[in-house]
């Protein structure tokens, strides 16, 4: 047997990762490591036409295009990044990425922007404020904490930025009830 790397879109939580687990269990294929968007596995006898119809019923789908597996993978460590690591880290994005990709960030930019249809900027933007709704809505951090929390400058900056994606105001959208974000595989 050797080892393979799957590479799973909409694959951003836990949850994720348990159901995709389960998918390739049923499939009796052994899994060797598995984080965000990506598992590896030991290849067996796989009716890969099937996983693929399995996987696409739960939401998920088996990636082969290499710009599109860069393209997941970015997003697999902005979402960890911006909604998982509970330190501020003290590398900027960019660096980040080029670490962790092992790529040119001009490049990874570039490909980015191309496959997604949206720079790793605006990505970048649409996910910090979907983490800023859900601080707001667990209500245990005030806005100078959740822009700190988020790199923001100030809460005057994050306060701008939230305007401009939600059209609300920090305060408006803490007061609205059922207020709705979006699944974090929708952005």
């Amino acid at each position: 047997m050797t080892k393979k790397t799957l590479f799973i879109k909409n694959m951003v939580c836990d949850r994720c990762i348990a159901a995709v687990k389960k998918t390739l269990a049923a499939h009796q294929i052994p899994v060797q490591h598995i984080i965000l968007g990506q598992v590896q596995i030991k290849t067996v006898d796989i009716d890969w036409e099937q996983l693929d119809i399995d996987l696409k019923k739960i939401g998920f789908s088996v990636i082969r295009d290499k710009n599109q597996i860069l393209t997941e993978r970015v997003k697999a460590l902005l979402i960890e990044y911006i909604h998982y690591m509970n330190e501020p880290v003290k590398v900027n994005i960019s660096d980040y990425l080029s670490r962790s990709l092992k790529m040119d960030y001009i490049v990874i930019s570039k490909i980015f922007s191309n496959t997604a249809k949206i720079t790793i900027e605006k990505f970048i933007i649409i996910q910090k404020i979907e983490k800023v709704k859900e601080f707001i809505e667990y209500g245990e951090l005030n806005f100078s904490e959740i822009a700190f929390r988020l790199h923001y400058s100030s809460v005057s900056h994050l306060s701008k930025q939230f305007k401009k994606i939600t059209g609300l105001t920090l305060s408006e959208y803490r007061k609205q009830q059922n207020n709705e974000r979006q699944p974090l595989d929708k952005l």
